[in-house]
This record gives structure tokens, sequence and C-alpha cells, in this order.
């Protein structure tokens, strides 16, 4: 009896595979709120139908990534000192929640700790969208203990805005986070759930007045 035919998989939706290259591109490169972005060029980089690129900006859109203005196009999200300070003010809380509520396993310790090496190769390579990447994910691999699904999408999605505000400007954090996550990793290590909180709290605190240190310093001076 022969062997019966293998299936064939189905790619990718479109739209899918648009909003992954269109995120990936306003994350990582060096772009600012000036650079417009239109169905027309994107489609034609991207070399397919404007359709699912439309969508794909809508769902970008939505998630507080770019802005879409009509018969201009679409340009990078610009965050004021006030929306800034409110996505940390957000973080925090859902963070140091996560990590109080996390499921603390063998699997969790190990991926935490792989993660802070990760992030220290890439600190010493100066791979400034790598680090910010890693941290993003070592913050993902706590939420995703916790096993709550609203949790990791909403955390997600607050991590990518705040991309935005960090993303020329790692240094804020690449110079502290592998010791932050090291007292993070400790305190779950050893049980401590209000030590693990504690730590999660500082860091999170020390990021964000740096930043809006520079961001104010920035403003001042401009």
């Amino acid at each position: 009896m022969s062997s019966a035919i293998k299936k064939i998989k189905v790619p990718q939706n479109l739209t899918q595979l648009a909003y992954n290259s269109i995120k990936a591109y306003i994350l990582r490169e060096d772009i600012d709120e000036k650079t417009r972005l239109t169905e027309d060029t994107l489609s034609s980089q991207l070399g397919i139908s404007k359709s699912p690129v439309r969508e794909a900006l809508n769902s970008l859109q939505t998630e507080g990534l770019i802005r879409i203005e009509p018969r201009r196009g679409a340009f990078l999200r610009g965050f004021s000192l006030s929306e800034v300070k409110d996505l940390y003010d957000l973080r925090e809380v859902m963070e140091v929640y996560a990590v109080g509520a996390a499921a603390i396993t063998p699997e969790l310790i190990e991926g935490l700790r792989q993660s802070i090496r990760r992030s220290r190769t890439l600190q010493k390579a100066n791979d400034r969208f790598g680090h910010i990447e890693e941290d993003v994910n070592f913050h993902g691999l706590i939420a995703a203990a916790t096993g709550n699904v609203e949790l990791c999408h909403l955390l997600s999605n607050l991590q990518n805005q705040i991309w935005l505000c960090r993303r020329l400007s790692c240094n804020l954090s690449s110079s502290t986070a592998s010791s932050a996550h090291s007292a993070i990793l400790e305190a779950l290590e050893e049980g401590d759930r209000e030590g693990a909180q504690g730590a999660m709290k500082n860091h999170i605190t020390t990021i964000r007045k740096r930043l809006i240190a520079q961001l104010e310093n920035g403003k001042s001076s401009s």
C-alpha cells in the first residue's frame, strides 16, 4: 500500500505577514514621527496588494503604534510626557502583579536564567535592538507563567508602545537590566514573591525615571 500524500501546509494570511513585516520595520529601524508610510510604497516593497497592507496598518493603529492621516499615509505615533508616565505606571501595576502570580517552575527559572545570559551577550555586542527584544522576552516569560492570556496580550501591546519611546535610548536600561533581572530571578528561586515584586517595582521605576528625565531634558533643550 502506498504511503499517504503529504498535506500541503497552508501559508500564513497575507495580512498577518504584512503586519509582522511592517511592525518589525517601525520598531527596529531608525525612522521618526515624520517618516511617511504609504500603502503604495509598503505594498510595493512587500510585493503584495494594498488590501492586506491597509488592514495591517489599521491593526497597528488600533494597537497605538501608528496614526493614519487621511490622504497622507501612516506615521509613527508620538508620545507626550504625560502619556509616557501613564504607560509606565500601568506597566508597573501589571508587571508587579505578574511576578506575584507567576507559577514558579524549573522551566520558568531556567528560561529566565538563559534570558539574562543572552542579555549580557547582547549588551557586550552593543546590539541595542536585540537587547530590548530580550528584555521584552524576559518579562514575557513571567507574564506567560501566570497562565493569564489577557494579561499577556495587554502587556505585549503595552511593551510595543513603550518600545517606541525607548528604542532610540536603550542605553537607559542596558547597563542595569541584567542585574535588575538577576535580582528578580534570585527572589523567585528562593520563593520570595514579595522580594520579587519589590525588585520588579524598583526595576521599572528606575527606567521610568531615567526615560522621563531624558525626555524632559530633550524638551527643554529644543
